[in-house]
């Protein structure tokens, strides 16, 4: 079994990254495989049902909560085979110092949990940083950069590692950035778990972090937890509706 501790996650500047000596030629290589990669793990998420639990604190000097915000949902399947999120848990928020915007929501869907796939790459300059292991993981690691910013479009920005065997991300750690006035963004780091012995699923989400507004800084803390991930199994045809955008070894492998 092999693991991504919780720890590490925590301290990304602890381990300093070996840069190896690759050609740009093999660099290049191992890009277009790792996203050909995330492609079909991208498709394969889409056939899996799951629960997600998102909260987001603001924290007082002292590090207590004093204000939450906090949902849980099932993606789901309908009867007709229709992808769909159902919200089982939203109780009433008692954020004042913050507000949770269109952006914040788009980055829980897509930039958090984020996937580079195939489709994706012309939008991103990226770099690669050199080798690192985490815990018995030998990782790739590269930087991500959007090359512009469109419209309402989110976008991650930060650092991915990338199982140098699996050739899939386990790590991720950054923030989503956009073309959005008068708004900050927590950085945040995301890490998976391999499901089904194939593909590595994202499995948890923190942030803690102090946005720096205008007139106030407010310190936060997000948490996101994916959980319960279920194939789904039907004879009929499956759709996916407009609800959801979730845009190797022998042995499974958890954080």
């Amino acid at each position: 079994m092999r693991l991504i501790s919780l720890f590490l996650l925590l301290t990304p500047g602890l381990f300093a990254v070996d840069p190896k000596e690759l050609s740009q030629e093999r660099i290049d290589e191992i890009i277009q495989k790792f996203a050909a990669k995330e492609t079909a793990f991208s498709q394969a998420r889409e056939l899996y049902t799951y629960k997600q639990t998102a909260r987001v604190q603001v924290l007082d000097e002292s590090g207590t909560p004093r204000e939450k915000w906090e949902t849980t949902s099932d993606i789901i399947f309908t009867g007709d085979g229709r992808r769909t999120e159902h919200v089982t848990h939203a109780p009433p928020s008692t954020l004042e110092s913050i507000q949770m915007t269109p952006e914040d929501m788009e980055d829980l869907r897509s930039v958090q949990p984020f996937v580079l796939t195939t489709k994706e790459l012309p939008k991103y300059w990226i770099r690669y940083l050199g080798k690192q292991t985490l815990d018995e993981i030998s990782c790739y690691v590269f930087a991500v950069k959007p090359k512009k910013l469109e419209g309402t479009l989110r976008y991650f920005e930060g650092e991915v590692w990338v199982d140098d065997q699996d050739l899939q991300i386990v790590k991720s750690y950054g923030r989503g950035i956009g073309i959005a006035k008068n708004q900050q963004f927590p950085k945040f780091e995301t890490y998976r778990e391999q499901i089904d012995r194939k593909y590595w699923f994202p499995t948890y989400t923190i942030a803690n972090d102090t946005l720096h507004f205008k007139d106030n800084d407010v310190r936060v803390r997000q948490t996101v937890k994916y959980e319960d991930y279920k194939q789904f199994k039907a004879d009929s045809t499956i759709t996916f509706g407009d609800a959801v955008d979730d845009s190797k070894k022998e042995d499974p492998k958890k954080p």
